[in-house]
């Protein structure tokens, strides 16, 4: 496998993160730039808030499959053997490569979202087991709270206590990756936490006794 045969993937890993689904569904169906309204973020929440159900649930499956895509490159293109770490590494890689296209997507002028849709398609097709039961987390603090930012911080933060706890994994790259996943939701979501603790945070959806 040459240099050159990496870098063509890295590029298309690359491009796969960048296609704007959200941007461009506001812009075709709706005539409008969804980062200009809302949060200002190109994500599924905000694209539901901004537009609603409908143009909301594409973009989240796009998001998702051009994740699950991206790191499935190296398994398609048979670029190391099957259930080697080098095939892991190889994943983990053009996945963080994609959450870079998404966040700095080429196409649209640099200013994407936020990735957990896309790390969640990248979470599975890298290791499924783990990654549904951080779904499950998710469903359960979503329908308890209401609020995105706290179910996806709170999955994020059960990927590597499911992979190092109840899992496993022979990879040390990908316990280190299950890490940084964390890590990096809490990043990303410091604006949603600082609105958490002031009491501002919306709900995606409201409880009767708040309508």
């Amino acid at each position: 496998m040459s240099l050159i045969h990496i870098l063509t993937v890295v590029l298309i890993a690359y491009l796969l993160g960048s296609i704007p689904s959200a941007v461009w569904a506001g812009r075709i169906f709706h005539g409008t730039d969804v980062r200009e309204h809302g949060s200002g973020n190109a994500g599924t929440t905000n694209v539901i808030r901004v537009l609603g159900w409908k143009t909301g649930v594409p973009v989240l499956i796009f998001d998702l499959a051009k994740g699950f895509l991206a790191a499935m490159l190296p398994r398609l293109l048979h670029l190391a053997p099957q259930g080697s770490p080098a095939l892991i590494n190889l994943q983990i890689l053009m996945g963080f490569i994609a959450i870079i296209g998404h966040i700095f997507p080429v196409f649209a002028g640099f200013r994407g979202g936020k990735g957990v849709a896309t790390m969640f398609g990248i979470l599975l097709a890298i290791h499924p087991p783990v990654t549904l039961a951080c779904f499950g987390v998710f469903l359960l603090v979503f329908l308890v709270t209401g609020i995105v930012s706290v179910s996806s911080i709170s999955a994020g933060i059960s990927f590597p206590v499911f992979l190092l706890a109840i899992f496993g994994s022979p990879s040390l790259v990908l316990k280190v990756f299950s890490v940084l996943v964390a890590l990096a939701l809490i990043v990303t979501h410091r604006d949603n936490i600082k609105r958490l603790v002031r009491g501002e945070e919306a709900r995606l959806f409201r409880k009767k006794q708040d309508k």
